[in-house]
């Protein structure tokens, strides 16, 4: 086994395919096929599962990931010190709900440190696939919410893939609504106050499950909803049918410009939102530096609208 053998195993964990990780890497499918099979018979463990959905690590493997990744890091450190090399491409993927915060770090993440070369990923999906890309380790990191209502699946369902919720913030219920809504001025609004209005919600696929609904208080239901897939569709569909959603009441301006605004809700539930982590894996450098931003961006909020967060 060598540095090169690393790089593929990391290859192939962050595309989720072996085909893919091939034409990435320029070389063959069936020699990097061949390569992975003697690394494992070498250590003697099994690295990745094939299944009908593609390439998964294994438990072994998860743990291995963790220190290869930080092996290949160290090496490259040593020789851009000492040798002058070109680095590799920075490696980095988190798979978040759809939250402008999340978006805002990696934009901050990349302007920092990102390198002439990298291969970052941002997946913005579902609440079920943000778990299994983090318990594969397709991402690193995954950024999700829970509430007392869900948790109570969310938590086991954690435990038992082998992942752990690391709190970013607690925070009020908002709505977001078109600055134009006649609900935009109100210093607060109630669920009653809603109910001829359409609600947006993001759609969860085969997983619609209130528990693994981005969106506090799912079980309640409304008179006219429509399930949207992505961030800039909802809010078009705010402005234009003067919808609204239910979130943190966390808005970017750079991102989301002056057409939306947050709005408490007066309801007593609570939202926590936090990142996940496989408890086998070693986080990235790059990882940690996006932790590190997404932790600044939000305390930046905390301490601007102190009444809303915790």
């Amino acid at each position: 086994m060598n540095l090169q053998h690393l790089k593929y195993v990391i290859e192939i964990a962050m595309c989720g395919s072996m085909n893919e990780a091939a034409r990435r890497l320029y070389i063959s499918q069936p020699s990097l096929s061949k390569a992975i099979k003697n690394i494992e018979e070498e250590l003697g463990i099994t690295i990745f599962t094939r299944t009908s959905a593609g390439i998964i690590l294994s438990s072994d493997g998860a743990e291995f990931l963790g220190y290869a990744r930080q092996v290949v890091e160290q090496v490259e450190l040593l020789e851009r010190r000492y040798f002058k090399t070109t680095p590799s491409p920075q490696l980095f993927a988190v798979s978040t709900q759809h939250y402008a915060f999340a978006v805002n770090a990696f934009v901050e993440m990349i302007k920092k440190y990102g390198s002439d070369k990298y291969q970052f990923t941002m997946r913005e999906t579902k609440t079920y696939e943000i778990i299994e890309d983090v318990k594969n380790l397709r991402s690193e990191i995954g950024i999700l919410y829970m509430s007392l209502f869900n948790e109570k699946v969310m938590m086991p369902l954690l435990k038992e893939e082998g992942l752990e919720f690391n709190l970013l913030f607690k925070a009020a219920p908002h709505i977001f609504v078109s600055s134009q809504n006649p609900l935009a001025s109100r210093s607060s609004v109630t669920l009653e106050d809603l109910e001829d209005y359409p609600r947006l919600t993001f759609e969860q696929g085969e997983y619609n499950s209130f528990y693994y609904s981005e969106e506090i208080f799912s079980t309640i239901p409304s008179k006219k909803s429509i399930q949207v897939s992505d961030r800039a569709t909802l809010f078009n569909l705010l402005i234009g049918l003067n919808g609204y959603t239910i979130s943190t009441g966390i808005l970017s301006s750079d991102l989301n410009g002056s057409d939306i605004v947050s709005v408490p809700l007066e309801e007593g539930e609570e939202i926590s939102v936090g990142w996940i982590v496989s408890k086998k894996a070693q986080l990235s450098r790059m990882a940690k530096l996006y932790l590190e931003e997404l932790e600044r961006i939000v305390q930046y909020y905390v301490e601007k609208d102190k009444d809303k967060y915790r």
